[in-house]
């Protein structure tokens, strides 16, 4: 693969440098930091070109077992040599490099996208994969086995005689879902006064999220966060959306004192009009409320229902009431 090794070696630490890693770097923590690096050079993103493609030339290097070998031994001038003086020319487009992490997002300089320069494909296979929500934020590598059947001549493939095809409404067409949602619970007092709390993200990062000062959060509000949602589909460093749900919980029933509810009613907006202004309260017939467990009262009324039934259905049928005896001669 390579033509003669020159009898010095040359400097053999300028990959390692340019990825920020150690020379004993595994190959998760090469590709790990080609990512990063990569997503924050990209030309797309306002990046440097010829950084973005040196990071695409040591990667390349590293990444492969034998060149790795053969740089650690006799360093870049080796590696140069070995492809016939054209300095890394041959290698992989910095593009073809990022794109086989990223599923896509090509651009590039020099003379177009690699998209471009290749020869045409034939048709997409489609196939279904359980994944992780950690894994569609971060990034995976699965293994995948099939085989590919052909295609039908009257819709190639399309599922319909017309060959039509409809925008998917989950995503719209841009291959998934962007809009990364959140749940909170939040108490009164937070609700009213304002919050502050940590969130993990996917990706192992803490994010500070607080309310504005006087702000008051009802219960089932949802706030956005630019940038903070799922990244698009070929286009890694462009994320969506983070949307937090906020639940208020209220005190647990309790019975407040005169002075608490003056203090209350100093601060929070007054209370909406009644109708007992416009009549005479004594005419009125006062009540009482009491504490009730619904849940366990629509199962004691279903029961009785039931039971109900069945004593019909018995009185029906000629049968004597439950509870009485046939006399007997």
């Amino acid at each position: 693969m390579f033509g003669r090794m020159p009898r010095k070696t040359s400097n053999n630490t300028k990959y390692y440098e340019v990825l920020g890693v150690s020379k004993t770097a595994t190959p998760d923590e090469l590709k790990k930091a080609y990512r990063k690096a990569a997503i924050k050079n990209h030309p797309d993103k306002g990046g440097d070109p010829e950084k973005f493609k040196e990071l695409a030339q040591a990667y390349d290097v590293l990444n492969d077992p034998e060149k790795r070998e053969i740089y650690d031994q006799y360093g870049e001038d080796a590696i140069k040599e070995g492809m016939g003086g054209s300095g890394g020319a041959d290698m992989h487009s910095p593009f073809d490099i990022f794109e086989q992490l990223f599923g896509g997002g090509g651009g590039g300089f020099g003379g177009g996208s690699s998209r471009g320069r290749r020869q045409k494909r034939g048709e997409d296979v489609v196939h279904t994969m359980k994944v992780s929500l950690e894994d569609l934020y971060n990034g995976a590598t699965k293994k995948l086995s099939l085989s590919r059947n052909v295609l039908c001549g009257k819709c190639k493939g399309k599922g319909s005689k017309s060959g039509a095809t409809a925008t998917c409404s989950g995503c719209r067409g841009a291959g998934m879902r962007m809009n990364l949602f959140v749940e909170h619970t939040i108490s009164l007092t937070e609700a009213l006064c304002g919050f502050q709390f940590v969130l993990t993200h996917l990706d192992g990062r803490q994010l500070l999220i607080k309310s504005n000062p006087g702000e008051i959060i009802k219960p089932g509000q949802h706030k956005a966060i630019n940038d903070e949602g799922m990244p698009q589909h070929g286009r890694p460093f462009m994320k969506g959306r983070l949307f937090v749900e906020f639940s208020v919980e209220f005190p647990e029933p309790g019975v407040l004192t005169p002075s608490q509810c003056k203090s209350l009613e100093k601060i929070l907006p007054p209370r909406p009009g009644s109708q007992s202004s416009d009549m005479d309260v004594d005419q009125c017939e006062e009540t009482t409320m009491h504490d009730v467990n619904i849940e366990e009262e629509m199962r004691r009324r279903q029961h009785q229902r039931r039971q109900e039934a069945y004593d019909e259905e018995d009185d029906d049928e000629g049968g004597a009431p439950r509870g009485v005896q046939c006399a007997q001669q």
